[in-house]
């Protein structure tokens, strides 16, 4: 079996037999984590879909500079569209969540703000966390195969984000005691919406706002599990069920 090639993103649209250069986070990643040289091929995606080889030119102190060659036309998407609104948690939970969850196959993440979260974000922290995530994103497409990267909604009030919200192809709340298990559900085609509370759970108005605005409960167990748990548990049962996970 050969060894795969690095996978790095680069934020900017590729095109082949074009030379680039990394800098800030790409090029330490080159050149202090993997320590590649000249000659030395690697992978080159832009987000967008598809891939691109690449061979490195040169390493210096500051940036690395390299070169494309042809487009791969790499696909490695769910079949599904799912988004993720996961409760922001203390610590490292959220990015926990979020890792798997584009591990998973996940189409977007809404980062929600909730009664129960003792986390509480001004709009500084708010951008300052999205840039982590992003990065969380990011890291995570480069190893998994991913060539799209998830969107990233802002940071918002759960209250807020569901006023007004209109339900897609199939939107689920996670709620033990009312919830139905995936298998025991019905889906056609849309978008699917998971919602996930932090530590503690959705409080009983926010969940009764769910389930007004038409989310339907599912269960994955007897057992209690973390938010970050339950985010990538509901995500696997979603696959599972209707994507492209195989049993």
């Amino acid at each position: 079996m050969t060894e795969r090639e690095p996978r790095i993103y680069f934020p900017q649209p590729l095109r082949p037999d074009e030379r680039y250069t990394l800098t800030g986070d790409q090029h330490r990643h080159i050149a202090r984590v993997l320590r590649l040289k000249a000659g030395a091929p690697l992978t080159l995606f832009d987000g967008r879909g598809g891939e691109y080889g690449a061979v490195i030119e040169e390493v210096n102190r500051a940036d690395s500079s390299l070169r494309t060659g042809e487009f791969r036309d790499v696909d490695n998407e769910s079949p599904l569209r799912v988004r993720l609104a996961q409760g922001v948690g203390r610590g490292e939970r959220t990015d926990y969540a979020i890792q798997k969850a584009v591990e998973l196959g996940v189409t977007s993440i809404v980062p929600l703000l909730t009664r129960r979260g003792v986390v509480r974000l001004d709009a500084e922290r708010a951008q300052r966390r999205l840039a982590h995530w992003h990065g969380i994103i990011v890291h995570a497409c480069q190893q998994c195969g991913r060539n799209r990267l998830p969107e990233l909604c802002s940071v918002v009030a759960l209250d807020e984000w569901m006023r007004g919200y209109e339900c897609g192809g199939l939107d689920l709340i996670l709620d033990p005691i009312s919830g139905a298990s995936v298998n025991a559900l019905e889906y056609r085609d849309g978008l699917i919406t998971l919602l996930v509370g932090p530590e503690g759970g959705l409080d009983s108005k926010e969940r009764e706002a769910a389930f007004a605005a038409g989310f339907r409960g599912i269960t994955l167990g007897p057992r209690t599990l973390r938010t970050e748990t339950a985010a990538v548990a509901g995500m696997t049962a979603i696959q599972l069920r209707w994507g492209d996970l195989e049993n």
